[in-house]
């Protein structure tokens, strides 16, 4: 009977022993991307494509089930898709929320492009998609107050949350809990959208959350700057995926990691993290991936691309034949990110307005463009075709000749100039300013003179500078190209110029 306690006895202590050294860590990866605008890969098939981000990502989840799919925002515009019509209406991202769909994104965060579509449109693609959105400092403006943003479904609204949580649980029966906050820049104002301060709502929505969770993540799209201070503010935070500048950082703020990949999914982040619920720590192991030409599309989301690809390219070839064709290689990368082409000269506004002057054979003193009519908020190098050069310019329009008096130019000139962060500063060819005068082509700009410029239609039409219009007095005359020439649309001048660079 003794024997029989003491062997009870000794294998109760040694399960107890067991039961106290149990491995109570749990795995589980996030996948990141952010800025993605372009479904289909890019520069000439090379890099990004979502299909083959869908093989990256079921990969991933055959690994290991517990792998969440993320977006940092910016995803509904600006697209060249989003600006065809189909049905009589815009786009709009309706391709985008298709294939997301279809990739059954786990978490979905605001971007400031997000707000370039309506309010009627935004809420179109909040309704269609089927993957919760966040953000703590985006309200949707009514005339009663600032109220979430919300999907709409059976007369159902579903609102966007402040914070999300997410139960996991693995194979050896390990629970958590894990929460992310959001915020989103307010750099793009709309009449609808309400922001309230970012770094004030981060840290609310924090600490609403960590005592419901055993771990906190951030997905936001802001600054890096704006992610380093949010570093500071919660310094519990293993890991900030966030947006917006386009270019691929990892950077370190304490024990925070701020991670972005670049835009158009041409890389993704993938974090594999383990997490101990003993010690609370958290370890988060990163790798940045390249997408590229190598990894074999994902067939059901290739499917849906090609359907929005081929209704693309029926609308393109109205204009142009063989848009897939390469046209130019950039080994310089070519800025046309919304912040640099809407205040200072950059290569690829310097390449447009060239081409601009190009269709009239150079026969001109200068050319000007307004940096808001190049939508494609990224940098291009590598191979281009013709789809890279309508992604910059999607709306097209002509490319006008006018005879204008050098008093209205220098106006003209000198209000570009001071609209720098606007949509109306100018990019321009054969117009400089030296030691406050303005040279064109090289010599000094006479207000008494008629000189010939290249413009882009939309600015004639006093949108961007009020007094720009063919009712001024001061523009004597306006030429506007026949279909068969090549300024009849801006885009087949820039490709007609980049091809003779080859």
């Amino acid at each position: 009977m003794n024997f029989t306690k003491s062997i009870f006895y000794f294998l109760s202590l040694v399960i107890l022993f067991s039961c106290s050294n149990k491995d109570e860590k749990i795995d589980f990866t996030f996948l990141q991307l952010n800025d993605v605008y372009e479904i289909a890969p890019i520069q000439g098939g090379e890099y990004g494509g979502l299909a083959r981000v869908e093989t990256i990502h079921k990969e991933l989840i055959a690994e290991n089930k517990n792998t969440m799919l993320f977006m940092a925002g910016d995803f509904l515009n600006p697209s060249l898709l989003g600006t065809i019509k189909v049905d009589g209406e815009r786009v709009r991202g309706k391709q985008m929320i298709e294939v997301m769909n279809a990739m059954n994104f786990d978490l979905v965060a605001f971007g400031n492009h997000e707000f370039d579509v309506s309010q009627k449109d935004l809420q179109k693609r909040l309704n269609e998609s089927n993957f919760p959105w966040i953000s703590a400092n985006v309200k949707l403006k009514t005339k009663e107050a600032a109220v979430p943003f919300y999907k709409e479904r059976n007369g159902h609204k579903e609102h966007v949350g402040e914070t999300f949580i997410k139960e996991l649980i693995d194979a050896d029966g390990i629970k958590i809990k894990i929460g992310f906050i959001s915020v989103c820049i307010p750099s793009n104002p709309k009449d609808y959208v309400e922001y309230g301060n970012m770094f004030v709502k981060a840290r609310a929505s924090y600490a609403s959350l960590k005592d419901s969770v055993d771990v906190v993540f951030g997905l936001t799209h802001v600054s890096l700057e704006d992610d380093k201070r949010i570093a500071e503010i919660i310094p519990d935070l293993p890991l900030i995926m966030g947006g917006h500048e386009h270019t691929n950082s990892n950077d370190l703020v304490g024990n925070v990691q701020i991670s972005k990949a670049d835009a158009n999914a041409k890389t993704v982040y993938i974090h594999k993290i383990s997490f101990d619920k003993k010690t609370k720590k958290t370890i988060v192991k990163s790798e940045l991936k390249e997408i590229n030409s190598a990894i074999t599309p994902d067939e059901k989301v290739a499917k849906i691309v090609d359907k929005w690809q081929s209704i693309l390219n029926l609308k393109i070839n109205e204009i142009i034949k063989n848009p897939n064709e390469v046209i130019f290689n950039a080994k310089t990368p070519l800025d046309g990110r919304d912040t640099p082409i809407r205040s200072v000269q950059t290569n690829l506004g310097k390449i447009i307005t060239r081409a601009m002057s190009f269709g009239y054979n150079d026969k001109l003193d200068c050319a000007l463009v307004n940096g808001g009519s190049i939508r494609i908020d990224d940098q291009l190098s590598g191979n281009l075709t013709a789809v890279d050069i309508f992604r910059v310019l999607p709306y097209g329009g002509d490319v006008l000749k006018v005879e204008i008096k050098g008093t209205l130019l220098k106006r003209v000139l000198d209000y570009g100039v001071k609209a720098a962060g606007t949509g109306a500063y100018l990019q321009r060819y054969n117009a400089e300013i030296v030691d406050g005068k303005w040279l064109i082509n090289n010599k000094v700009l006479n207000e008494n003179k008629v000189y010939k410029v290249a413009f882009s239609d939309y600015l004639l039409k006093g949108f961007d500078i009020p007094f720009l219009s063919d009712k001024n007095d001061d523009v004597i005359s306006i030429y506007k190209p026949l279909k068969s020439e090549i300024s009849f649309d801006i885009r087949k001048s820039v490709i007609s110029y980049l091809k003779t660079l080859q």
